[in-house]
């Protein structure tokens, strides 16, 4: 499964890894393979990404209190609601 559409996309900040040139990499995906381009000099490499990889719980992804849990209120009158 392909990362990036099959139109190339310019990526900002992007340096390329033979020429050193910054802005120049372009990003696309072509028979199902994702590649990076340096229109700079050339260099064109296939890019692996790893399957499945698992998200960090954080405070955004972390799951509600179960019912069995209490939410810790900190400050008097706090309603826990942002």
């Amino acid at each position: 499964m392909s990362t990036y559409s099959t139109t190339p996309r310019f990526l900002a900040g992007a340096v390329c890894p033979r020429c050193e040139a910054l802005d120049r990499i372009k990003v696309y995906s072509k028979d199902d393979k994702d590649y990076r381009e340096c229109v700079a000099c050339g260099f064109l490499d296939e890019l692996h990404f790893p399957g499945n990889t698992r998200e960090l719980p954080t405070r955004v992804s972390a799951p509600e209190p179960s019912a069995g849990e209490d939410v810790v209120r900190i400050l008097p009158g706090d309603s826990g609601k942002s």
